[in-house]
């Protein structure tokens, strides 16, 4: 009878764990959940536990997603639209003009002063480099340096040089950097407030307005934008942006500004295929901010917006800037100079 009885229960199969059932459907309906979810927004959810250390069960992108700053874009995007009562993607786009214009503008502004006035050094320390290479040969000669120790003598009271017509000027080329250290959480915030409002995290009601709140091509903002106009134009636009921010750089080019070029150019390229798979709010928003980018970086080189904005003349300066931004462009990407 007993051994009936095995025979039964390994025809039924493995006995379950107690509660092993609603593990395995809870399993089932994480892995049907993943599958439905857009490509990128799965990867950057598996990435890793969030804050908190829940040991994976929250990915830190959902963290961020629910974090104090993404709320408050949430909270300025649907006072934005409500107060002026325009569809969505109108007030998405008016959203990222009003953002650029009232804090990156100022902060680009800024930046382009600095960037004076590291130009209008360059004389001053080459002229410093000059007398400091013959003081440091001749003291060479005196003390018996070889040319390393030589070298190093020159590297090191080079860069003290430097540094104190930094601190004279005040323009540290390090605080060229803080439109970027303001602008990138600034658009991830928004990105993500935006994703919520796609996805239905803020509440169905603002996911239904976003499904019909797009226009031409793009009417359900919900939706990746399945046509790709709008991940190629991010993308174009992006390279744009990055191109004459090159071209408008008249000191010599260090090897991290290049690096640091190069790398701009990829994100813009692998920019594409993300903005193809996230809603069309987000890309949209992220086209909307590119271009606002682009027409001030174009706004920037002119003289009398220049003026206005106190930024120092230099040697560079022209009277001509977008006639002179095209023929750099036109000399840089021309083929007829490699067939000649």
């Amino acid at each position: 009878m007993a051994g009936a009885g095995r025979r039964a229960e390994a025809a039924r199969g493995p006995r379950m764990r107690p509660g092993g059932g609603s593990r395995s459907v809870g399993m089932w309906r994480l892995a049907r959940a993943g599958a439905r979810a857009p490509p990128a927004l799965t990867a950057l959810a598996a990435a890793g536990a969030g804050p908190g250390g829940h040991g994976g069960t929250e990915g830190w992108y959902e963290w961020a997603a629910r974090s104090a700053p993404v709320h408050w874009a949430e909270s300025g995007l649907a006072a934005l639209q409500e107060a002026t009562g325009l569809p969505w993607w109108a007030a998405i786009a008016g959203g990222a003009a009003v953002l650029r214009t009232a804090v990156t503008l100022p902060l680009a502004a800024q930046q382009g002063r600095l960037l004076a006035k590291l130009e209008n050094l360059q004389p001053e320390i080459k002229e410093l480099a000059q007398r400091l290479r013959y003081e440091v040969s001749a003291r060479g000669k005196q003390l018996g340096w070889s040319e390393k120790v030589a070298r190093l003598h020159f590297a090191r009271n080079m860069r003290r040089i430097v540094t104190e017509l930094y601190i004279r000027d005040n323009c540290h080329p390090f605080k060229a950097t803080l439109l970027l250290w303001v602008q990138v959480p600034m658009w991830v915030c928004v990105s993500l407030a935006l994703r919520n409002c796609s996805v239905g995290a803020r509440g169905s009601a603002v996911q239904e307005q976003f499904s019909s709140g797009g226009a031409l091509w793009f009417t359900d903002l919900t939706a990746p934008d399945s046509t790709w106009i709008l991940p190629v134009s991010l993308g174009l636009v992006n390279l744009l942006v990055v191109e004459i921010f090159a071209s408008q750089t008249k000191m010599p080019v260090s090897r991290i500004q290049k690096l640091l070029t190069n790398f701009f150019r990829t994100v813009s390229v692998v920019m594409i295929p993300i903005a193809a798979t996230v809603p069309s709010s987000m890309a949209l928003y992220w086209l909307s901010s590119s271009l606002v980018g682009l027409s001030h970086n174009l706004l920037l080189r002119s003289p009398a917006f220049r003026r206005l904005c106190r930024i120092p003349r230099t040697t560079s300066d022209s009277a001509t800037p977008y006639r002179d931004m095209l023929a750099a462009l036109a000399t840089k990407y021309s083929f007829k100079k490699q067939h000649l």
